[in-house]
């Protein structure tokens, strides 16, 4: 009883963390009860690994390309799909209508992948942020971008969060906390920012058990840009098989609501690759001589497959150092959730590392905060 009152006398407001699908959709979910939510995110925009980059050549044309998470999927029997529906209605998502394969580099073939019943792919419209940006700027969410986050602290006699930001300025006091980056909670941050974790679990031992060592598969993606369509190339996404090198490769001005004035192409590197790289540059930012060098790279395995791939008016690459969980630490519960502190920690990791399993996990973290809160 003495806890109820105490965080009934204090605002009803919500910080999360972090503005991908997980914690832009756990935001919206819990604005949607009429709980205050404010999204922090160091980045420019909302995304994550939904993010679209936004690019400019050389004579000053503007270039845009989803550099990450290239479409998404889901069951038509998961909790994900009638939002999917929802947001295929607002014009927020399109099906991405085009042929799909693979390329094995051994036999120089291609072969064709689709099967009938497969599951629908979406990207958002007119950018995979779509989705992310309409949910961290409806009612009732405030979005903060190019906030950092330095500080996550529990305030144990005011029954209350501090969150401070990394140049040291006081970011408010909130109810509740939703963590849906990884990193806010990973040593990993130490290793890449040279700072502690913003949010030290060792004030909640089973969460911090659980997300202390997920591992992840890390990725480089090779934007380019060429002054005529690759029209040749039988597919407009396809998988690279027998390749230490290359991953995926996918025509990103194919998709629906997409500006044609360029023909633009994403490659996503082999996680070996990747390592193998990291492995000798660390895990801090990478230095634009170290991702030329790799825009190269990929570049070249690319030619090298006998595509007939010219050079391209723009090129350049982007390191994904821990995007892709490997494991899922609570397919069960879908999110990490500490009752006594009103924290949760939602994300891919935490159901299937995909946009669906993120999506879940986003909406669990919601519902938590929002069931709490309703019995106050």
């Amino acid at each position: 009883m003495e806890t109820s009152v105490s965080v009934a006398s204090i605002a009803r407001k919500i910080a999360v963390l972090g503005s991908g699908i997980s914690g832009a959709l756990c935001a919206s979910t819990i604005a949607k009860t009429g709980i205050s939510v404010t999204v922090f995110d160091s980045a420019r925009g909302p995304g994550g690994r939904m993010s679209q980059r936004r690019e400019t050549t050389g004579d000053g044309k503007e270039l845009l390309f989803d550099h990450g998470a290239p479409f998404f999927s889901v069951s038509n029997c998961s909790e994900a799909f009638r939002l999917v529906c929802e947001w295929e209605s607002r014009g927020l998502i399109a099906e991405w209508k085009e042929k799909f394969g693979s390329f094995d580099c051994i036999t120089k073939t291609f072969t064709e992948t689709e099967q009938e019943g497969s599951n629908k792919r979406y990207v958002g419209v007119p950018g995979m942020n779509s989705i992310c940006r309409a949910l961290c700027h409806q009612p009732g969410v405030e979005s903060k971008f190019g906030v950092g986050v330095g500080r996550v602290d529990w305030l144990e006699e005011e029954n209350t969060w501090r969150l401070t930001s990394s140049d040291g300025q006081n970011l408010g006091h909130f109810a509740g906390v939703v963590a849906s980056d990884k990193n806010i909670v990973s040593s990993r941050f130490t290793s890449v920012t040279g700072r502690p974790p913003p949010l030290d679990l060792n004030l909640a031992p089973d969460l911090r058990n659980k997300v202390q060592d997920i591992s992840v598969s890390p990725c480089f993606a090779v934007m380019l840009a060429f002054p005529q369509p690759l029209s040749w190339i039988p597919f407009k996404g396809f998988t690279v098989r027998n390749s230490k090198v290359l991953n995926w490769v996918h025509c990103d001005s194919s998709k629906p609501g997409r500006p044609t004035t360029s023909e633009r192409w994403v490659l996503h590197s082999t996680a070996e690759y990747a390592e193998t790289v990291i492995a000798k540059t660390g895990l801090k930012k990478p230095s634009d001589a170290v991702l030329t060098k790799v825009a190269e790279e990929l570049l070249e395995e690319l030619q090298n497959m006998g595509l007939n791939v010219p050079q391209p008016l723009f090129k350049k690459a982007h390191r994904w150092g821990s995007a892709f969980p490997l494991t899922s630490v609570d397919a069960e519960e879908k999110c990490l959730w500490d009752k006594k502190r009103r924290l949760a920690i939602c994300g891919d990791f935490c159901v299937s590392p995909d946009v669906e399993g993120a999506i879940v996990s986003g909406m669990a973290a919601g519902s938590k905060l929002t069931e709490m809160f309703s019995c106050l």
